[in-house]
């Protein structure tokens, strides 16, 4: 595993996730994961947005990544590939990651909604309130030590708080998501 930022406490390392007690081993995790995607993310009829998706974008890389990023929710070229950050957005992630010495095989990417509102428009609340179990349990199973959220949308669901992007972008925080405490860091959306 790529090592990640310190979030400066020393030994620093999250719990096990809600609902992983006993699941520390990485293949139960993945495996886990997987699972949970295909019994209830695939299938999710939790909002309207389900009606018009061409697929559900669930998130890829590793399963057991140290660094977690989050955007919004999936565009065309998400919807149509079923894969997060895929078009003009995702070259640019990609980009930054190799800056960094990484690829997506070394971190897991998500959205916070996992299929396309229409227009590529913002989500809704009420369709947040209905991806938000999904987009936590995801973080509970990766147990990343180190999620960096991509615009508004993921920061404000992530931190709690109704800071936006421009005030809180490149500020550590660290937050609990479920049982697992994590160090936030948001980002500016690579399409912004």
């Amino acid at each position: 595993r790529p090592s990640a930022p310190s979030d400066n406490r020393a030994g620093f390392r999250p719990p096990p996730a809600l609902g992983c007690t006993g699941m520390a081993d990485r293949a139960d995790r993945i495996a886990a994961l997987e699972a949970y995607h295909r019994d209830h993310v695939v299938a999710c009829v939790r909002c309207p947005l389900s009606e018009g998706r061409t697929q559900v974008v669930v998130g890829n890389g590793d399963p057991d990544a140290d660094v977690m990023f989050v955007g919004e929710a999936p565009g065309y070229h998400e919807d149509r590939v079923g894969m997060p950050f895929v078009g003009q957005a995702g070259k640019l992630l990609d980009q930054l990651l190799a800056g960094i010495g990484l690829s997506r095989d070394d971190v897991f990417v998500a959205n916070v909604l996992k299929c396309r509102p229409p227009g590529n428009r913002d989500p809704l609340p009420a369709e947040i309130r209905a991806c938000e179990p999904h987009l936590f349990r995801q973080i509970g199973l990766v147990r990343p030590v180190l999620v960096c959220t991509l615009g508004n949308f993921a920061t404000k669901l992530l931190s709690g708080r109704p800071d936006g992007i421009s005030r809180v972008h490149g500020h550590e925080l660290p937050i609990q998501a479920g049982d697992l405490s994590v160090l936030l860091y948001p980002l500016f959306h690579p399409a912004a």
